[in-house]
């Protein structure tokens, strides 16, 4: 009967490889699938990305293109969870099957996932396209038959950023792993994190990363069109090659010189016009739900301030796991360079995190020769690893501490690649806590969490700056030190005369640290013109410039199809509504009322939201082939971020479980048997906790140092430990299954809910240290009869007798054994 149900296995089995082959035996690139009954191989489901964007002025779109394709002989769905610019207005979703064409349409987030789902079970090819958070999005696309090829486009409209002449367009490419607080943090490659009461949603923004030395299998191309009106100058792309062709001076195509690049970093792509600034400009456009428009005004140049004021800088430093290696040296870099740039007037301090936090000193300190130096002593001398405990640093800056009455500047300057799952109660805990602080933000690293850092300075009313591993640090630090001398231009308001304006934002406008413009979005009530008034403040006191803005000729288009103006409103009017609680939307308890408004924008201007999906489903035709497997389809580790460091030496475990579950296309909540799978416990050795206080181990504190503000190393330490025990190495639903077939078994079979047990044994997943000859003997000697083996995760499956499964995870090469359900 095992023997049976391992050949049905076969099959699921087959798709693993795809995601587990070393990359010492790929060819031309790409993760090897030994397909079904021939041996022939085939690539992952995801195989490719194609992104093209057009830029107009200070307006991009954007469509991305992601190819699927099935490599098994039984159909699949794909599960696909990638990143997107944290502004865009994503307002078009389509799937594209052969020739055919179907177009999203948008729904509340239950309601498309109910269309999704039984469209699913009727055997029609389908799509849902869901927000996690502002730059996390879940692609399914259900049953995808062999053989077949579907693509689905996802659309979206942003603004560019423009700093002091420069012009940036960033398409991210890879979500990097998170930390989940709360002990839901995936444990090894190949797995998903799990939820927990300070991220409940865990599982669904943490895609699995592929073990070391492995592919995803899917590569990205990318074309950028830039109409800039003028000529452009120092075109530049810090983490690609590309190539750049130009047909006349106001226009450039870039492409990414590799046609089949490895989506690891962002792309990033900065250039200058001919002229130095971007001038004012007024755009209106009218579609089905109104008239809508787009304001850019120029700031004035920075003014230098006559008096020096006093400044209290409180640096905060991530020191975790995911910093470990090449981010971790840039940030002591950025550091060295931030300290060296104080005045003498100046006082700080320096405080890191990882999974404790830790203070230099008691209370700032002048900024001498003696105390900078201690600082860079402090910092040189951090070693990365550990969690992510970013909301005790947040409270540790700007909760606790007081501000000091000598200093009526306080900024606190936080470093860090955002990393964590809890970012949206983070941004909020910023926006209630920084009442006296101005909060800055470095991004550390080539494929950070830009909503988190943004979301930061923008609550903190500070600025950002992001800092590449393949970049010099100094121009990102002196931009930094010219902005804490003095805002460009403060308390900003504008007056719009007799315009007739209405639902304009953002409602208050952030005060301006560079040089760059002011844009808004706004509604008109009529197409009109008139003199509007941008007022402020800067370092010579009032300003007041007055712009004329002309009746616009585009308002009279038709409006039949929705605006790229009006899409950039509604994701505008969502961000101001989501801001009034993100903690609530973290944790899934925002008011019913906020939920709704929400939910009407997106519905009306066919916007994805948090609480609004796009579904798209074929309704013309049903496949063939019974049930569906889901997949999960892989990313890559971002480029530069350690293994070591994000699982702690764990680099080559698998969950499997969590990556393909025979069935329903839902991401599971983390427990039970819904999946296929083994789940690698920690391995016994970890590094060891840093040791209380300031100061690492071997290096004498300063008398006045606070130490570790808080700590729960020791905590985890030990939870690590107990998870090496020989009863926490066997699955939950094993551990007392030999007692339960004595007492309930008849002739030793029994099925307790997804675990069938037959005459005595029981389907297993067992994971080891290293998969040798020695360790299959151990086994074989236990009874264990194996039916299939995944190399490159070290793990083996078969049956074995329920009453030999307290001797086998006494094994010391056992690291964990867990069921395979039934009808996987």
């Amino acid at each position: 009967m095992f023997r049976l149900g391992f050949a049905r296995l076969a099959g699921v089995l087959s798709l693993f490889a795809a995601i587990l082959t070393p990359s010492s035996v790929l060819a031309c690139g790409d993760l090897i699938v030994a397909s079904e009954g021939a041996g022939l191989p085939a690539v992952c489901p995801l195989q490719h990305t194609d992104v093209r964007t057009e830029i107009h002025g200070m307006i991009a779109r954007t469509v991305v293109r992601q190819v699927f394709s099935n490599p098994a002989t039984r159909k699949i769905d794909a599960l696909y969870t990638f990143p997107l610019p944290h502004l865009a207005a994503v307002d078009d979703m389509r799937i594209v099957i052969g020739s055919r064409e179907v177009i999203g349409e948008v729904r509340p987030r239950e309601e498309a996932r109910a269309i999704y789902e039984d469209a699913r079970a009727k055997g029609h090819v389908a799509a849902l396209l869901d927000q996690e958070r502002p730059n996390i999005f879940t692609q399914m696309v259900a049953n995808i038959e062999p053989g077949v090829q579907i693509s689905v486009e996802i659309a979206f409209v942003e603004t560019l950023r423009y700093d002091e002449g420069v012009l940036e367009w960033v398409f991210p490419m890879v979500v990097g792993p998170r930390y989940i607080p709360g002990g839901g943090s995936a444990e090894a490659p190949m797995t998903r994190a799990t939820g927990t009461s300070e991220v409940p949603d865990a599982q669904r923004i943490s895609p699995p990363i592929t073990p070391k030395g492995t592919r995803a299998g899917h590569d990205i191309a990318l074309t950028l069109d830039i109409f800039g009106g003028s000529e452009l100058f120092d075109l530049a792309s810090p983490l690609h090659e590309t190539l750049i062709t130009s047909d006349g001076p106001g226009h450039a195509r870039v492409t990414l010189a590799k046609k089949t690049e490895i989506p690891n970093r962002d792309f990033v792509l900065r250039y200058r016009l001919a002229r130095e600034e971007i001038g004012d400009s007024y755009v209106v456009e009218r579609d089905p739900t109104g008239l809508y428009f787009t304001l850019v005004l120029q700031p004035p140049r920075r003014v230098q301030a006559e008096t020096v004021v006093p400044r209290e800088l409180i640096f905060v430093l991530d020191t975790s796991g995911s910093m470990n290696g090449f981010p971790m040296e840039k940030s002591r870099a950025v550091m060295r360079k931030a300290l060296a740039s104080m005045r003498p007037a100046d006082v700080f301090n320096i405080i890191t995190f990882s999974g404790h936090t830790s203070v230099l000193w008691e209370a700032p300190r002048p900024a001498t020769a003696e105390n900078v130096a201690e600082a860079q002593a402090f910092v040189t001398e951090r070693k990365s690893g550990g969690g992510t405990e970013m909301m005790r640093a947040i409270e540790a800056a700007l909760v606790q501490a007081k501000r000091s009455a000598s200093a009526p500047m306080r900024i606190v300057c936080f470093m860090t690649d955002g990393y964590v799952g809890n970012d949206m109660a983070i941004i909020d805990a910023v926006r209630k806590n920084a009442a006296s602080t101005r909060v800055f933000s470095f991004g550390i690293g080539n494929s950070v969490n830009r909503f988190l850092l943004d979301g930061m300075a923008g609550a903190g009313r500070g600025e950002v700056e992001y800092v590449t591993t393949k970049e010099a640090e100094d121009a990102a630090v002196e931009r930094f030190a010219r902005r804490i001398e003095s805002p460009v231009l403060a308390d900003i308001s504008v007056d719009w005369g007799d315009l007739p304006v209405e639902d304009v934002y953002p409602r208050a406008i952030p005060d301006l640290f560079a040089e760059k413009p002011v844009v808004i979005h706004g509604r008109l009530r009529e197409a009109s013109g008139g003199v509007i008034r941008l007022k402020g403040r800067n370092a010579l006191g009032p300003f007041e410039r007055e712009v004329r803005i002309d009746a616009p000729s585009a308002a009279a288009n038709s409006g039949a199809e929705p605006s790229a103006l009006g899409s950039l409103w509604a994701r505008a009017r969502v961000e101001f509504l989501m801001n009034e609680n993100l903690a609530a939307v973290q944790s899934g308890t925002l008011p019913a009322e906020l939920r709704e408004a929400i939910t009407a924008l997106g519905v009306t201007h066919r916007l994805m939201t948090q609480f609004t999906s796009f579904v798209a489903v074929e309704r013309t035709r049903v496949t063939i082939g019974g049930e569906s497997v889901l997949v999960d389809v892989p990313v890559e580790m971002p480029d530069g971020v350690s293994y070591e460091g994000v699982f702690l030496g764990d680099v080559s475990g698998v969950a499997l479980g969590r990556s393909l579950r025979k069935g329903g296309a839902r991401l599971s909540d983390g427990g039970g048997y819904g999946g296929f799978g083994v789940t690698m416990a920690p391995p016994a050795a970890r590094p060891a906790a840093a040791p209380a206080g300031g100061a690492e181990a071997g290096r004498p504190a300063a008398r006045d140092r606070l130490g570790s503000v808080t700590s729960d190393d020791g905590a985890n330490a030990k939870a690590r430990e107990e998870q090496n025990t020989p009863a926490r190495k066997l699955d939950a639903g094993l551990r007392d299954l030999a007692e339960r077939v004595a007492q309930a078994g008849q002739s030793g079979d029994l099925t307790v809910g997804p675990i069938r047990v037959e005459k005595h044994r029981v389907a297993v997943m067992i994971v080891v240290a290293e998969l040798n000859d020695e360790v299959r003997a151990a086994l074989v000697k236990l009874g264990f009869e194996a039916a299939g083996e995944v190399p490159g995760a070290s793990t083996l499956i078969g049956s074995i007798d329920v009453r030999k499964l307290a001797e086998l995870v006494k094994l010391d090469s056992v690291r964990h054994v867990r069921p395979v359900p039934r009808g996987s």
